[in-house]
């Protein structure tokens, strides 16, 4: 593979305090509101935001929540037949809740929209999403509300999120088959 960085450190601070003005602007801050990061890198980027978003809004009343997505459905390499999601028991209550997802690369749709079916008959009162990156190619009416980056880029390519703690570096790179000759 071939590896290309398309986006430092410092880039993607400037693109994550943007996604945090747009949660900001997108909720009330009267009423609590549910974070849910998608294991593994949502996880992550959900801490990062939430902490930028109570920056511009002290009075956020936030709770967070990871969900464990057992398969990703856009991914080609899959480990299990079906998408199932795990809640940790300790979670919170999402009965008439505003339910606010969030993950790295937004592709397909499959994962989200699973997570979006399991939020919505858990009775959260609404779901919004929230991507780093939205490849602008799902195949569900699936959009992300908050998005911090749009990549076009060739079916073939990966969107490579490095976020810590998973990775070293926080960057975005872009992965592309060898060509063979």
């Amino acid at each position: 593979m071939q590896r290309f960085r398309l986006y430092s450190s410092a880039d993607l601070d400037a693109v994550l305090r943007s996604m945090a003005r747009q949660l900001v602007a997108m909720v009330d801050p009267r009423e609590p509101i549910v974070l849910v990061g998608v294991l593994r890198r949502g996880a992550p980027l959900a801490d990062r935001l939430l902490t930028l978003a109570r920056g511009l809004q002290p009075a956020l009343q936030v709770e967070r929540l990871d969900l464990k997505v057992k398969r990703y459905g856009d991914d080609l390499t899959l480990l299990h037949p079906e998408t199932r999601l795990d809640r940790p028991e300790a979670a919170p209550d999402l009965q008439d809740r505003h339910v606010v997802v969030i993950d790295d690369v937004l592709y397909h749709g499959h994962s989200l929209f699973k997570v979006l079916e399991f939020l919505k008959a858990g009775g959260a009162a609404s779901v919004r999403a929230g991507v780093l990156v939205d490849r602008q190619v799902s195949r569900y009416p699936i959009h992300a509300d908050i998005v911090g980056l749009k990549l076009e880029v060739a079916p073939g390519d990966v969107v490579e999120c490095n976020v810590p703690p998973y990775e070293a570096e926080w960057a975005i790179d872009l992965c592309r088959p060898e060509v063979q000759a």
